[in-house]
């Protein structure tokens, strides 16, 4: 009698320990566990930590509410503007209802994946080159707008979407380098011209000066002389007015015609005999 009484509670105790390792369940921090009950949702969502089921009857489904990081493939597009190119972007997301991420969609990460696909072909129509370069915060906004209002219906929030890269043709490319190179040409010839102008005006200020105060314009000349010397080259370059070359070139031109009189000068011609003359009474 004994030894069934004891067979018995062996029996029993084994039963009470494969029942309750077919029932215990561990749910992470991380995550919430979804109870089906004969394919029927339970309402309670089973929370972190040591939780059991009814064996055979109910299924536990874990779900992970860590936020997904879920790379775009790159998707080729036309631009508003007539350009193609290939734009690729990252999606983060996370789930915020467990229960409905299960029942209202098959699979809803493959469900954000396709709709971030869709949504970024669709941005790429509506947006010009330059804005996809240069305003890409606005464009991730709309993205992010456009990926999250059909997934708030499937319990996952989109928190963040942004567009990686923009691969251009090689054209485009080109064609944007010799833009970009010739407005920095543009630039530069402005620059140079806007301090030709005021080196301009201060060497006009400055001449303006020395003109009342005709030393300093040879205390410069000076200074000129002392700074190339400084240099210890075997040649001297020494610095000549302009104005002295003037007055040497004004001295060198010979004497023009009298007044009244156009031509040369008349000269007297003599007959032969006469010459013959004046040379024999001289003698």
């Amino acid at each position: 009698m004994v030894e069934e009484l004891v067979a018995t509670g062996v029996a029993v105790v084994s039963a009470g320990a494969v029942y309750v390792m077919a029932a215990a369940r561990v749910v992470k921090q991380y995550e919430r566990g979804v109870v089906f009950r004969l394919g029927r949702l339970r309402p309670s969502v089973r929370g972190p930590g040591f939780t059991t089921v009814v064996p055979f009857v109910d299924r536990l489904h874990k779900v992970n509410l860590q936020i997904v990081t879920m790379p775009v493939p790159a998707q080729e597009g036309i631009t508003r503007d007539n350009v193609t190119v290939k734009v690729d972007a990252v999606v983060y997301f996370k789930v915020v209802d467990a229960a409905e991420a299960l029942v209202k969609v098959e699979d809803y990460r493959f469900a954000v994946s396709q709709m971030a696909q869709t949504s970024l072909r669709s941005i790429i129509g509506k947006s010009d080159l330059d804005d996809l370069l240069s305003n890409r915060e606005k464009l991730n906004e709309g993205l992010e707008l456009m990926i999250d209002s059909p997934a708030v219906g499937w319990g996952v929030h989109i928190d963040r979407v942004e567009i990686k890269d923009v691969s251009l043709p090689e054209t485009m490319k080109r064609s944007m380098a010799r833009q970009a190179e010739a407005d920095r040409e543009r630039r530069a010839r402005i620059i140079n011209a806007d301090a030709e102008l005021q080196a301009s005006r201060k060497l006009s200020e400055a001449a303006k000066e020395m003109s009342e105060t005709p030393a300093a314009l040879q205390l410069r000349l000076l200074q000129t002389v002392v700074a190339v010397a400084a240099e210890k080259n075997s040649t001297l370059v020494l610095p000549f007015p302009v104005e002295l070359l003037r007055f040497l070139e004004r001295a060198a031109q010979p004497a023009g015609p009298e007044p009244g009189r156009s031509g040369p000068p008349r000269v007297d011609a003599q007959p032969d005999s006469e010459r013959q003359e004046v040379e024999s009474r001289q003698d």
